[in-house]
Order: C-alpha cells, then sequence, then structure tokens
C-alpha cells in the first residue's frame, strides 16, 4: 500500500463511520481498535465525524481516547463522550423548516419527512425508517413535532427516482439549508452552512490545531468538505467516485481495515498479528 506523504505529521484523525472506519457488518474490528489506542497514546486526537445520529453512538464513543470528541448529523452537533453531554447544537427551527418541507413536498410529490434532534427521532405518520428506531419515538404530523431545533431533516419518497428526490430537494431548499446524501432514496438536509468541515475546524481550533494538523477519511459526498479542508485527505476504495477524486490519495476499503493500514503507515506504527 502506497501511503501519499502528509505535509506534516498529523496530530487529529478524523473519520466517517459507515463505510469508511467500520466494517460492512456494522462491528469496529480489533485491528482498528488497536491502531486508534495506540494513536491516543501517542497524544493524536481522534474525532468522529459521521452523518450518524446521537442515539447511534453510544458503543463507538471509547474510540475517541482521550479527547473524547465527536460530530454528529453531519457537523450538528459536537459531543463530549466523556461527559456525555452535547456542546454544541446548530439546528433548524420549527418556522423556517416548516416551510422548508411544505416547498419540499411540491417539487417532489411524495415526499415524507422525519426530523432528528438531540431528544432523538421524530416522524410524519408516511415516513419509513428501515433502520431501528427507539421504542415511543413520536409519530404525528410535522407541525405538532417540531418543538426543537431539527439537527437533521430527512426526506424520503419512495415512489420517486432517487436522483430526482436528490434532485428536487436541492431545487427546493436552495440557500436554506446544506443537503447531503448517503444513501439513494434518502436524502438529509441540516442547518444551513453547516457541515462536517465547518464543525471540524471549530474542534480542531477548540485543540489548538490547523487544517494542516489533521488527516481525514471518508467515502461518501457528505465527506467531501471535510476531506477537502484536511491537510491530509484519504478516500476509502469502496468509496463514491467524487470522493476519491477530491482526496489526496485512496486508502483500501473499510472491509480491509483501510482506515487502520493507512495510519499505520503513515505513523510507523509496528505491524502486530491481526
Amino acid at each position: 500500500m502506497t501511503v501519499a506523504p502528509a505535509s506534516r505529521t498529523p496530530r487529529l484523525v478524523a473519520t466517517d463511520l459507515d463505510g469508511t472506519l467500520v466494517a460492512p457488518d456494522g462491528s469496529v474490528t480489533r485491528r482498528t481498535r488497536d491502531v486508534l489506542a495506540a494513536l491516543d497514546e501517542r497524544g493524536v486526537a481522534i474525532v468522529l465525524v459521521t452523518a450518524r445520529p446521537l442515539r447511534w453512538m453510544d458503543e463507538l464513543w471509547p474510540l475517541t481516547g482521550r479527547v473524547g470528541r465527536g460530530i454528529v448529523s453531519n457537523g450538528a452537533v459536537v459531543y463530549d463522550a466523556h461527559a456525555r453531554r452535547v456542546l454544541d447544537v446548530t439546528g433548524i427551527e420549527a418556522p423556517e423548516g416548516l416551510a422548508l418541507t411544505a416547498d419540499i413536498g411540491s417539487a417532489v410529490p411524495g415526499a415524507t419527512f422525519a426530523l432528528e434532534c438531540v431528544s432523538g427521532i421524530k416522524r410524519d405518520p408516511r415516513f419509513h425508517e428501515p433502520h431501528s428506531v427507539p421504542p415511543g419515538s413520536p409519530v404525528a404530523e410535522l407541525s405538532e413535532l417540531w418543538t426543537e431545533p431539527a439537527v437533521k431533516v430527512m426526506v424520503r419518497a419512495p415512489e420517486a427516482d432517487p436522483r430526482l428526490l436528490l434532485e428536487g430537494t436541492v431545487a427546493a431548499v436552495g440557500d436554506r439549508g446544506t443537503v447531503t446524501w448517503t444513501i439513494p432514496g434518502l436524502v438529509e438536509i441540516g442547518p444551513p452552512g453547516v457541515t462536517k468541515a465547518t464543525t471540524l475546524a471549530h474542534v480542531a481550533e477548540d485543540l489548538g490545531l490547523r487544517a494542516a494538523d489533521v488527516v481525514a477519511f471518508g467515502d461518501m459526498p457528505n465527506d467531501i468538505s471535510m476531506l477537502s479542508w484536511a491537510g491530509t485527505s484519504y478516500a476509502m476504495a469502496n468509496g463514491h467516485p467524487s470522493v476519491q477524486a477530491c482526496a489526496d490519495a485512496v486508502a483500501p476499503a473499510n472491509d480491509q481495515d483501510g482506515v487502520a493500514e493507512t495510519l499505520a503507515a503513515l505513523f510507523g506504527l509496528e505491524t502486530w498479528d491481526r
């Protein structure tokens, strides 16, 4: 494996999770855990940067080591894994959000919506969430549900072509939100101006670090901002072509411990049995 040289030895590792750090079966391998732990012992900050909501993160927080920082919901939430508390939230308030979803509904027939909030997921009755949803999660019309800032608005339109869903949502949203996608058929809208990169820059600054100190890993278009900002960036071999085109280099796929193998080579860690 060839590792592109960094302009300086990174002091912060920023990594996406699904399709990147996490194996295809949803696990984190022993190899990956060992490499991250070795870097933590060297004083390298580990920051998880993901589209996942808080409710999917509990078992992964130990990976952040002594720094204990996570960025979830595509940059809308910063979390302290040690204190188990939210440090910062940027969300979409009800008046703006209801106008936004009304416009999307006009542009994309059959659009259905869910709100990801710090308190959990809230869905309109027509929105189907194929992943696990905590029992008792609120289901009602958006006007009733929108009682707190939404860190992410999710849009599905089961009868629509995924490409048209994305294009229609982008056109309807304009500059009123940040539109991303990670899987076909689901579009996610974050607060305007908020990306993985903008929030990572603030977290790095709080740690006394700059973009040149950061090495970042990702696989999907919502990672492009982060990879473009970081001093050294890697797209996964299993990643979207647009992500590979923007990164400095390509790391092995997530089913080959690509993040761990790249970090081990980049930092000159000893190789141990897997």
